[in-house]
């Protein structure tokens, strides 16, 4: 048997308050909650998650705040055995908390919060350790984290892969000539690159440096380039509770079928399953899969 993958995952992790409703009303007003929970969330964080879902070794370098809810991050984090060493808790600052109104047709709306006054240094992360990874995972949010491991990373001939979201455009070009993966969420994508179509628009994108560029579509699937090879991998369809999170979950899982050597369509077809069997409940992390689940729902489809 094949020793687990490491995988370093850099960047957001947050708490998540989750209303499901039965849909947006027309105008403001009050509305009664069908269901609650509360859970751990973040891009890095949540991706970490289905990693070690999966059964590979994901660990998350991230801030929050010395606070109720950081205490909270941390132990959903290690009750799902990603590793939080370097998981940094900073006195005095606030961590990232959400609220999420999820609708019967699984749709979003996101109220975030960070502090804008946490410590953005990167002094205490362990840079060495980089060359040990199998591959780095990382997004944009806490961007002098994710300059300095896959600067590290390009050194040390460690894969980098992008999750590009929304937000920090200005410092997306430089961060691109570091990345080897770069998975864009459709706006961001269209934010990002000029083009009249996505496939015009990841050309764009592979002009500034990475090996494969590729947008997720959610219902439209995947679409990817790379210098001599593109494809199109669709969608599953699988119930849809909540999508929050589907693009997390499709990074950590590409992340981890990256580290294992599959090829391109088959790291697409994987983390497309993966996403689609988060969707089937409310919640960055509850949906998402085992490894034995993950082949299940494969061969289901494959049959």
């Amino acid at each position: 048997m094949t020793a687990a993958k490491r995988i370093i995952c850099v960047g957001h992790a947050a708490l998540d308050r989750i209303y499901r409703i039965e849909a947006f009303p027309p105008v403001p007003t009050k509305v009664r909650a069908i269901e609650h929970v509360e859970a751990g969330g973040g891009m890095a964080a949540n991706a970490a998650v289905a990693i070690a879902r999966l059964g590979g070794k994901a660990e998350l370098w991230s801030r929050i705040g010395d606070d109720a809810a950081g205490a909270a991050i941390r132990s959903g984090l290690k009750a799902e055995g990603v590793d939080v060493r370097y998981l940094q808790a900073f006195e005095g600052a606030r961590s990232s908390t959400s609220a999420i109104i999820v609708d019967d047709k699984g749709e979003r709306m996101i109220v975030g919060q960070r502090d804008a006054g946490m410590p953005s240094g990167t002094s205490w992360l362990p840079l060495e350790r980089v060359k040990e990874a199998d591959a780095v995972l990382g997004d944009l949010r806490w961007l002098e984290g994710i300059r300095a491991v896959f600067t590290r990373a390009r050194k040390d001939g460690v894969p980098t892969l992008l999750d590009a979201e929304l937000g920090a455009r200005e410092a997306l070009r430089g961060i691109l000539k570091l990345t080897d993966y770069a998975i864009f969420s459709a706006p961001a994508l269209r934010e990002f690159a000029a083009g009249a179509t996505d496939e015009e628009r990841l050309d764009h994108v592979l002009s500034q440096g990475p090996l494969h560029a590729g947008v997720t579509l959610g219902k439209e699937g995947y679409l990817w380039r790379e210098r001599e090879h593109s494809g199109q991998v669709p969608a599953f369809n699988a119930s849809v509770t909540d999508t929050t999170g589907a693009g997390d979950a499709f990074h950590g899982a590409f992340a981890l079928m990256l580290a294992e050597g599959r090829t391109g369509n088959e790291r697409a077809r994987v983390a497309a399953a993966v996403a689609a069997l988060k969707c089937a409940r409310l919640g960055a992390r509850a949906g998402l899969p085992t490894r034995a689940e993950l082949e299940a729902f494969l061969s289901s489809k494959s049959a």
